[in-house]
Parts: C-alpha cells; structure tokens; sequence
C-alpha cells in the first residue's frame, strides 16, 4: 500500500513538471517589436530582426513568412536573420514571422506585426446604369490590420450610412474589399455619390463613386433627337414656299406664244413697206 501511495506521487509530480520541463527545452527567440508604417517612414529603409538565442538542439536553417506565405530567397543557416523592407508602402504591412527548423525538434518562430493605415488601391469612379437595373460599388485596399468598412451616401450635408435593413442594399466585406450591391434602382433617390471608408488601428480612409441613373427612356433620346431635327426641317420648307413672292411663280395663262407672232408679224409689215417704197 506504502509503494503503491510512493508510486502515485511520483506521477502527479512528473505530470506537475512536464510544462516546465517543456518550456525549458523550446528554443527562444529575440524578435524585434512591431513597427508603423507612416509618411516618414516610407523614405526610410525598415528591418525585421530575429536571433535564435537558446535552442537544445542544433538548428538546420531559417526563413520568413509574410502572412502565412514564404518569402523568397530568405533561407540561411544564420541564427541572426534580417529581413529589410526598401521604401516601405501601406503594401508592405503585414504580419510578419521568422520560422527556425531543426533535425530533431518541431519548428520554432517568432511574429512581428508591421502596421500601417489602409490605403484604397481600387474603386469606380463612376458607375451608369438604368432605372429598374442592379448597380454594384466596389473599393480594395491594402494595410494592416484589415480595415473595418463602412458606406455613406453623401446628400448634401448630412451624409447617410447605408446597411443591409433596406431589403435593396446589400453590403458584404472581407478583409480588405467591401462591395455594396443595390437592387432595382430608384432615379429619384438612388443617385448621388457614394463613399467608401476603410478604418483601422493606425488610421482612415475613403474614397467616392458617382452613380448615375438613367431613364427608360434613355436608349430612345438619339431616335427622338434624329425626329426632333426632320420635323423642324420640314416645317422650315413649307413656310419658305409659302413666303415666297408671287414675281417667282409663273404664270401657265400668260399668252407666251402670242407674243413672238406679234413679232414676227410687225417685222414683214416693215419689210413689205419698204419695198414699196423703193
């Protein structure tokens, strides 16, 4: 019973120090602390720093990641490795993770957060559609952390945030894009500019689109335009004729014929008579 009891604790006590024990043989790594990226920063040359100092275990190489993702040509056998980011942009933040390897021992890394504001890198400008059809808006950008998105209509002076309660708009967001989708479009309240703004951490910003709505009539104003133009044509035409002076018209009753016999006929009286003269 005395061993049985001996044995027991023995047990409990090696279950006690297994946590120990383990956190004393994971290799440690010094990393460097986060950076922002800001608009001094970007002319200035950032450097990511890890240093392998405890392992019990030799190590077999070192590499880094960009948000979940091998960066190439970053493997070295070094247990100092330095990662440099050349004129960092908004692009270049992310998390950031130097991985060590071993022979015998699971993978050890460590993280480092590079953050910056988000950037917009894409949007429409403007979008034209017709009344009854479907429009869809939409922004991207860059930055870390992931933005939280946010449209506005913007009427005048108090701009409106828009959400998914009306049953015609339809807002849906991943990571760094946001789309809005409005159905069946209204000409009266639907167009105006819309604006996009991506916020996070370290800051904002927005960009706009124009959305224009047509008529049905649309597609039907350069025909209408064409008939506008003939109609006024021949309405021009007709008043001319009728304005013109009656000098212009010819007369089909006057004796055109008559008159040359006259001629003629005055002409061989006045030969006959000179005839006789003679």
């Amino acid at each position: 019973m005395h061993r049985n009891a001996v044995m027991l604790a023995v047990v409990l006590l090696g279950n006690l120090m297994l946590p120990f024990i383990s956190a004393q043989n994971e290799p440690k790594i010094n990393a460097s602390d986060q950076t922002i990226l800001t608009a001094d920063t970007s002319s200035k040359q950032v450097i990511l720093q890890c240093n392998l100092t405890t392992a019990h275990t030799r190590h077999k190489e070192s590499f880094w990641m960009k948000n979940g993702q091998d960066i190439p040509n970053t493997r070295t056998e070094q247990k100092d490795t330095i990662y440099r980011i050349n004129k960092p942009r908004a692009d270049d933040s992310g998390e950031y993770m130097c991985v060590y390897t071993f022979d015998t021992a699971p993978n050890a890394n460590a993280t480092i957060e590079v953050k910056a504001k988000p950037d917009i890198t894409g949007h429409k400008r403007s979008e034209n559609k017709n009344e009854g059809e479907n429009a869809t808006l939409y922004c991207k950008s860059v930055g870390y952390p992931h933005p939280t998105w946010t449209w506005r209509k913007m009427d005048g002076k108090s701009p409106m945030e828009l959400d998914n309660s009306t049953g015609r708009i339809f807002i849906t967001n991943r990571d760094n894009y946001t789309e809005l989708n409005i159905l069946n479009l209204d000409i009266n309240t639907d167009p105006g500019i819309y604006e996009c703004n991506a916020t996070n951490a370290i800051g904002n910003n927005a960009q706009t689109t124009i959305l224009r709505v047509r008529s049905h009539l649309a597609p039907l104003w350069p025909f209408l335009g064409v008939l506008a133009e003939i109609i006024i044509l021949v309405v021009i035409i007709v008043v001319y004729e009728k304005r013109k002076r009656p000098d212009d018209i010819i007369d089909d009753d006057e004796p055109v014929g008559q008159m040359k016999t006259n001629s003629t006929n005055n002409h061989k009286d006045k030969n006959i008579r000179q005839r006789n003269t003679k």
